[in-house]
C-alpha cells in the first residue's frame, strides 16, 4: 500500500553555510524567468528549486531555500511549503544513486512493494536512508506519471520501467560496479506498446 514518507530537514552539521547559483545555472535561471510575467516570478519556484537541487548534489539545503526566496523577492515560507510538499525535492543528502520507487496503485498492482522490499535488503538501506558508503539512497514516492510502464523506479533524473525483481537486481549490480545502465523499459518494450503475453496466458 502507498505510504507517505515524512521529509526531514537535514541536521545543521551537514548544512552548507551559503548557497548561490553558479554562473551556468544563473544563465539558465534568467532564461526561465523570461517565460513568466515580471509580477508572476513566484510561479518559477519549482524550476528554480530543481536547479538548486541539481547544483547541490541532489538535495536542497536550507540556504538554497532562503536563496531562492530572496532571489524571487517572496517570503521564505512560500518556497519552504513547496520544497516540503513535493517528493521530487530532497531536504537531506542523498546517495550517488538516489532510488525512488513508485508505490501508487498501478505500480503496486504490478509488484512495486516487492521491488521496494528487495531494494531495502539488497542495499541494506531502509526507506528514507542512505548507504554507509553513500553510494545509494532509497525512498518511496507517489505517482511518477508513467503508469502504463509500471512498475517504475526513478534513479536520479531517469526512469526505469517495466521492472521485476531480476531486472531490479541487474540495475543495482550495474550501478555498484559502475557499469552503464539502460534507461527506460527494462523488458524490451518500446514506449507504451502492448505487453507481450506468453502462449500459456493466451490459452
Amino acid at each position: 500500500m502507498s505510504q507517505t514518507t515524512f521529509k526531514k530537514i537535514a541536521e545543521e552539521n551537514v548544512q552548507p553555510k551559503e548557497f548561490c547559483f553558479d554562473k551556468r545555472n544563473m544563465t539558465l535561471v534568467k532564461e526561465i524567468l523570461k517565460i513568466y510575467p515580471k509580477n508572476y516570478k513566484e510561479s518559477s519556484i519549482m524550476p528554480l528549486l530543481s536547479i538548486a537541487q541539481n547544483q547541490n548534489n541532489g538535495w536542497l539545503p536550507k540556504k538554497a531555500i532562503e536563496y531562492v526566496a530572496s532571489f524571487l523577492e517572496i517570503p521564505e515560507i512560500k518556497v519552504l511549503e513547496i520544497a516540503t510538499f513535493y517528493s521530487m525535492y530532497n531536504l537531506s543528502p542523498v546517495g550517488e544513486f538516489h532510488i525512488e520507487v513508485c508505490t501508487t496503485s498501478p505500480c503496486m498492482l504490478r509488484g512495486s512493494d516487492d521491488i521496494l522490499s528487495f531494494c531495502e535488503k539488497k542495499l541494506a538501506v531502509q526507506v528514507g536512508g542512505i548507504s554507509k558508503d553513500k553510494m545509494f539512497s532509497l525512498n518511496r514516492v507517489e505517482c511518477l506519471g508513467a503508469c502504463v510502464n509500471a512498475p517504475v523506479v526513478k534513479i536520479n533524473q531517469d526512469y526505469y520501467e517495466d521492472l521485476d525483481l531480476n531486472s531490479t537486481d541487474k540495475l543495482i549490480n550495474n550501478m555498484t560496479n559502475k557499469r552503464k545502465i539502460k534507461i527506460g523499459s527494462q523488458s524490451g518494450r518500446k514506449g507504451s506498446e502492448p505487453r507481450k503475453v506468453s502462449n500459456d496466458k493466451k490459452r
